[in-house]
């Protein structure tokens, strides 16, 4: 399971998807992440609607298997249903 995470720096939401990220990767020996810093890399809100197919009004935006999750509160719901975040 290889996920990508865009988002930019100073963003509270992009530093929490990043650390449940590195605790799933701690977690689990089947997931894998990539942070990409957007303002680095100069990729804006509109190059990533283009992958979305929707208006990107927030960071980060986060890919699971190429499947678009959303941002950190739909990647922290998905990682709690599908992949045991938390689970005691």
């Amino acid at each position: 399971m290889f996920t990508v995470i865009f988002g930019r720096p100073g963003c509270p939401f992009c530093v929490r998807a990043k650390q449940i990220a590195e605790k799933l990767v701690e977690d689990r020996d089947d997931f894998e992440f990539r942070y990409i810093d957007m303002h680095a890399e100069g990729i804006s809100k509109a190059d990533l609607e283009k992958t979305v197919g929707a208006p990107v009004l927030t960071v980060p935006q986060i890919f699971i298997d190429e499947k678009h999750i959303g941002g950190c509160t739909e990647f922290e719901a998905y990682a709690r249903e599908n992949l045991d975040l938390y689970a005691a």
